[in-house]
């Protein structure tokens, strides 16, 4: 059942075309008998004339027919063909110079390149092969390969160009010295609630959060500054690992995870975070519950600040922890997840029973 709080919500979430709504609701419009997703580029219908729904099946069940523009029962966060072409194309040629020429042998144009890119990762197309050709040019770097040589690999001529795009993007210059910086991989995948970004080096995942996340750049850097590492994309084995287990658990399928972490914090923190994770899979727990089980009664604001500072979404489960009145709080990537996920964990333990 949608709550009068919930409806008000939707309808600015769907004013708006809001993203980080997308598999939360749909909307039918009673003046059409047609059901959307909340970013339909559709004009928008007055707030007396939707009807709202969780899920695509309830708006067919009520005789809504889906839009032929937003396509609302396919999956709406799906990363697009466009996208998914241009990746494919840096993996094959990950040290390939891209230039105007090589789009259109693709018979792709630059500029819309540029900006499914900047929707989906946050930075241009160009920058992301840039990223990749720039791994590369470090793992070179730190096997004993000379600078010269991961500089002309890389297609740059000028030894400047390249250590201008080696310094942007692993912040210190290609040296020998600099080799030992430790480097770990971003890589992004879809969700039913939205995409993820999971950072990881090969022993454990360091973050995982929704892309929309607000301060997700500022966690960025500064993991990068404790790290001492460099970023660019690319897949290490706890990232697959990662990547199956979420999967099956928005699939309803699996509830503990097994994938290795790095949980970087204070020793607080880290006692918060591990009493996260002892809250049962379909439970929820209140901020004064939580301080309570860590024996710090009084400490329930420090706790909820602790479980503010989680990198690590989901696996460390924050979004079981709400208010004692029952009021969801807060969370980091969006209040409208939060409920998301604890009716997707509850619904699954109904289920069994």
């Amino acid at each position: 059942m949608i709550s009068e709080v919930e409806k008000k919500d939707f309808y600015q979430a769907l004013i708006h075309k809001d993203p980080c709504y997308e598999g939360i609701f749909y909307v039918g419009v009673r003046s059409t008998g047609i059901f959307c997703r909340p970013t339909c580029s559709a004009r928008k219908p007055k707030v007396e004339n939707c009807e709202f729904f969780k899920t695509a099946e309830e708006a067919l069940l009520a005789s809504y027919r889906p839009c032929l523009r937003c396509r609302p029962l396919s999956h709406p966060n799906l990363v697009s063909p466009l996208v998914q072409l241009l990746v494919n194309a840096v993996e094959k040629e990950p040290e390939k110079h891209w230039r105007e020429a090589d789009f259109d042998q693709l018979a792709v144009d630059a500029s819309t390149a540029r900006r499914h890119f900047k929707k989906r990762f946050g930075m241009t197309f160009v920058q992301y092969a840039r990223a990749r050709r720039m791994g590369l040019a470090f793992q070179k770097i730190r096997s004993g390969d000379l600078v010269i040589n991961a500089q002309l690999d890389c297609g740059y001529e000028s030894s400047s160009g390249f250590r201008d795009a080696f310094s942007k993007i692993m912040g210190a210059p290609p040296t020998k010295k600099n080799a030992q910086l430790t480097l770990v991989r971003a890589h992004w995948f879809d969700t039913k609630i939205g995409p993820m970004l999971a950072i990881g080096d090969e022993k454990a995942i360091h973050l995982l959060e929704f892309s929309g996340r607000r301060g997700l750049e500022s966690e960025i850097k500064e993991l990068r500054h404790k790290l001492h590492s460099a970023i660019v994309p690319g897949i290490t084995e706890p990232i697959q690992l990662l990547a199956r287990e979420i999967q099956l658990y928005f699939e309803g399928t699996l509830r503990e995870f097994t994938t290795p972490l790095y949980m970087s914090g204070t020793p607080f923190q880290q006692e918060v975070w591990k009493g996260l994770q002892s809250i049962p899979y379909g439970e929820t727990r209140s901020y004064k519950e939580q301080a309570c089980s860590l024996q710090k009664p009084l400490a329930h604001r420090a706790v909820a600040n602790a479980n503010g500072r989680n990198k690590i979404a989901i696996i460390i489960p924050c979004h079981r922890v709400v208010r004692s009145n029952g009021d969801l709080g807060g969370y980091g990537g969006g209040i409208n997840r939060k409920q998301w996920l604890i009716d997707h964990e509850k619904n699954n333990i109904l289920e069994e029973r």
